[in-house]
């Protein structure tokens, strides 16, 4: 094992985009080729790391090369690496500002460098030479902003394929959707095994300037209710519902928009039975990882079996996929979707099959709930406010499904055993993401899964 591939070994597990925690590692190799020689260096890895399960990932690590120590960049340090009779300190290539200008230069060129190839849009204009500032809220990517023109995501675990968010913004360019960012651009690198398509790096897209992130936004609705004791959601200054309303609205002309410019096709018996056997799969998954997920077991997958025996129509389209309200954001003008990626733990091939947009409505109604009762986690036996987010989960739901029903002509909420299978299926991911991430968060999607297990 080289020197550098230890120290990733040891670096990796810790970064927010390490999407497998708690597996056991049994190799890690890497292979890297340089992007820019200038100072700081920056190089490129392909990280292969393999489990001791039996599985694997590819994770992209952009490196930037310093031949001291920088204090400032002393938390993307990654380690220091002694060869030719030299010491070479290592640093997260995206949190080395003075690193992030070749990623443009080489967009704007449509450049080749080794695996790697760079297409732009060619668009709109894209703002050459300008240091990106790191996005702090990264989660399974990495992001940067260039100025006010330009957002850049490197997508951190890679797959053979293009990845859905640029797929789904190029082809909705088309349709001059006002409620997405423009996509400038896109990065691919090379499979080492050449019978396998490239794989996305990289996307560039217009930033939305001004914008408010949908999560905070909604939780500061619920902070203005918990501190109103005696009024009523609906009679609070920070009430949400119109903004919910809207963004249903939003949601519907997106999934509209991605039925015209992108495949269809009516939902057949086998798909319906299909989607029960995969939840219940999942499900039992779930269990061995988060054992509180038996006591619902039952109720779940009634839940499930009912979805097996549905008639109701189905359309079949792509949809976002990952659609919660950290995933939008609202402007002067409106609502914007952000990240079509859909959940980045799901194999590409999985995320970019034809689907039911209400699982992005029970996407968003699982989103409402938890901006309700994330304040309940440190006050769970409060049972004042345990009503109050129940009264404004269930207004900002009804409102959102109000503004998709008018946008689209279907009601997304109107008793449909799909929908409430969804939800559900997005309460048991949720659950295994909260225990291996944020165990004291656990009680969110479990309570959930009560509550949606004892309706009649």
């Amino acid at each position: 094992m080289s020197a550098l591939a230890e120290l990733l070994r040891e670096w990796m597990p810790a970064q927010r985009w390490f999407g497998s925690k708690g597996r056991e590692w049994a190799d890690v190799t890497e292979d890297g080729f340089f992007l820019d020689r200038s100072e700081p260096v920056l190089s490129v890895h392909l990280v292969r790391v393999t489990y001791t399960d039996g599985g694997g990932d590819t994770y992209l690590v952009p490196i930037s090369w310093r031949d001291a120590y920088v204090e400032e960049l002393g938390s993307a340090h990654i380690g220091t690496v002694t060869g030719d009779g030299r010491q070479s300190h290592a640093y997260d290539g995206m949190r080395d500002r003075d690193a992030t200008t070749p990623w443009l230069i080489h967009l704007v060129q449509a450049s080749t460098v080794g695996p790697m190839h760079f297409h732009p849009a060619g668009v709109a204009y894209i703002p050459e030479g300008v240091p990106g500032d790191i996005v702090s809220t990264e989660q399974s990517n990495t992001s940067l902003v260039y100025g006010s023109e330009a957002i850049f995501k490197l997508f951190r675990r890679l797959e053979p394929g293009l990845n859905p968010d640029v797929e789904i913004h190029d082809a909705l360019r088309r349709t001059e959707n006002p409620h997405i960012a423009p996509l400038l651009g896109h990065i691919e690198i090379d499979d080492p095994d050449p019978s396998k398509p490239p794989a996305t790096v990289a996307m560039l897209q217009t930033f939305v300037p001004n914008a408010s992130d949908g999560w905070r936004l909604a939780t500061a609705s619920v902070r203005d209710l918990y501190a109103e004791g005696d009024l009523h959601a609906d009679e609070v200054g920070g009430d949400f519902a119109a903004d919910s309303e809207r963004l249903g609205t939003a949601t519907a002309s997106v999934h509209l928009d991605m039925a015209r410019v992108l495949p269809t096709e009516p939902a057949d018996p086998d798909w319906y039975g299909g989607v029960a056997r995969q939840m219940g799969e999942r499900l039992d998954a779930a269990i061995e990882i988060v054992p509180q997920l038996a006591e619902h077991a039952e109720g779940i997958r009634q839940i499930y079996a009912a979805v097996a025996d549905s008639t109701e129509p189905v359309v079949r389209q792509r949809v976002h996929g990952d659609l919660h309200l950290g995933q939008v954001l609202r402007t002067a003008t409106g609502w914007i979707v952000l990240d079509f990626e859909g959940e980045p733990a799901r194999p590409l091939a999985s995320r970019r099959e034809l689907d039911s947009p209400l699982r992005d409505v029970a996407g968003m109604l699982r989103s409402f709930d938890y901006a309700a009762r994330h304040m309940l986690v440190e006050q769970p036996d409060d049972p004042q406010r345990a009503y109050r987010a129940q009264e404004w989960a269930e207004r900002n739901r009804a409102a959102f499904c109000t503004g998709y029903s008018e946008a689209s002509g279907l009601d997304p909420c109107g008793g449909s055993p799909l929908l409430r299978a969804f939800e559900a299926d997005k309460a048991v991911y949720e659950c295994v993401y909260e225990a291996r991430n944020r165990p004291h968060w656990l009680m969110i999607p479990l309570n959930s899964l009560s509550r949606l297990t004892s309706r009649d």
